[in-house]
């Protein structure tokens, strides 16, 4: 099968590229920013039409939660109108569409997690793009599958300016501090980069239903919770303090509780056992 990886040097696409790239049954392009424009529809239709790939795999996205209550442009541009543009170019060709999105499409008020066919109600403008990328692809139609996660981590991406994972943050920071305040709220539950690929490449090979999958490391956990067992693997001797979301103000709102369920596949591993082996790494 001939694979199209968009966002091949982001922290998830690398991983994509390399489990992908592992099997004899796929042969793989791999473009990031500087080799196709996704937000320009023709530009992008003519390219990848030369290519002709049988799955398409968007990993590029705008993810800078508060920036994007700025840059709101932008964030619609890259999270809708982009992914707009290939889900249009896959059903055409008849390519299947993968795309990921988020758990901040939820308000975050149920304190049990959200199910793939929950509603969503996005607050910040972030929130928002995702869930009209969400909409874009479902109004589009034809083979796609809709994955998605939350607080992702794994090997820092190769693409220049990307985002630091919570987990490198972390550990950067305990090298100059000896007191860390951590926000004591927000259960969600963490995703490993290389777990969510291996995920993804599931879903083609076992050949699962078209939709949306929830596909996040299994148990929730707040930031702090997070933090505290980043340090505890590590051996790091650091005073972390927790503290209330209020105290650490943000641009963009975040949902209280957004942890997403799966339904349709078995929960990964425990995100802990994923964080364990990113830190021997």
């Amino acid at each position: 099968m001939k694979v199209l990886i968009v966002g091949a040097k982001g922290m998830l696409g690398q991983e994509i590229v390399q489990v992908f790239g592992n099997s004899k049954d796929f042969e793989i392009t791999a473009w990031d920013r500087l080799d196709i424009d996704i937000t320009n529809f023709s530009l992008a239709q003519e390219k990848i039409n030369s290519l002709k790939p049988e799955l398409i795999v968007n990993c590029a996205a705008y993810n800078n939660v508060d920036q994007a209550e700025v840059d709101s442009e932008l964030a619609y541009l890259l999270n809708f109108e982009a992914v707009e543009n290939l889900a249009t170019i896959s059903a055409s060709t008849g390519a299947t569409f993968i795309h990921f999105s988020t758990d901040y499409i939820f308000d975050g008020l149920k304190k049990e997690g959200y199910e793939e066919n929950d509603e969503p109600k996005p607050a910040g403008v972030y929130a928002q793009s995702k869930l009209a990328g969400e909409k874009a692809v479902q109004r589009v139609g034809g083979k796609y599958y809709l994955i998605r996660l939350s607080r992702l981590f794994g090997k820092p991406a190769a693409s220049e300016n990307a985002k630091k994972s919570f987990v490198d943050i972390m550990l950067a920071l305990s090298k100059s501090k000896s007191e860390i305040e951590v926000v004591d709220e927000e259960f969600s539950s963490p995703t490993y980069a290389p777990d969510l690929a291996r995920a993804t490449l599931d879903v083609i090979k076992f050949r699962s239903p078209y939709g949306i999958y929830h596909r996040t490391n299994d148990v929730a956990c707040t930031w702090y919770e997070f933090a505290r067992e980043i340090f505890k693997q590590k051996n790091i001797q650091v005073k972390l303090i927790p503290i209330s979301g209020d105290k650490f103000p943000r641009k963009a709102k975040r949902p209280r509780f957004s942890r997403l369920i799966s339904t349709k596949l078995p929960a990964l591993r425990p995100w802990e056992s994923a964080l364990q082996e990113y830190l021997s790494d």
